[in-house]
């Protein structure tokens, strides 16, 4: 979505993180996805509890990531979140994991996220979280 920046985070590879040779392990970059992911929304004025609070969950319905380079034990790691896509029940997520020192890209990823009723079913966004979303609300 070309009216949204991304927004970026910096976080710090903890030990636990990574393999005998320091290495982060795959899944972590969807943790750090989801960091950046939630950010991103509080960065727009709400925190993702509070838009489960008025109940719009979002579930992760698909993720992707590309590694491109290894991320060690103690780098510092940039995540840049970008809104790519905003529909009436879903909306997808960019990312791209830099080594924050460098700019070395370490990851490419994606993710496509649904909103649910109590039940588990696919809702409509409510408009003004929709409106906050795409960058339209008042704030």
């Amino acid at each position: 979505m070309p009216d949204h920046p991304s927004h970026d985070i910096e976080l710090r590879v903890r030990y636990g993180e990574t393999d005998r040779m320091g290495v982060v392990y795959h899944a972590e970059y969807l943790v750090w996805c989801e960091m950046g992911r939630t950010e991103y929304i509080r960065s727009l004025g709400m925190s993702y509890a509070e838009m489960e609070r008025r109940g719009v969950p979002l579930a992760v319905a698909e993720a992707t990531v590309r590694y491109h380079a290894p991320a060690r034990y103690d780098d510092r790691i940039r995540v840049s979140t970008t809104l790519a896509r905003l529909g009436s029940r879903g909306l997808t997520f960019d990312y791209v994991i830099t080594q924050a020192d460098s700019g070395e890209r370490l990851a490419s990823a994606s993710t496509t996220l649904v909103a649910l009723d109590p039940d588990g079913r696919a809702v409509t966004i409510p408009a003004d979280i929709r409106a906050l979303l795409a960058g339209t609300a008042n704030r």
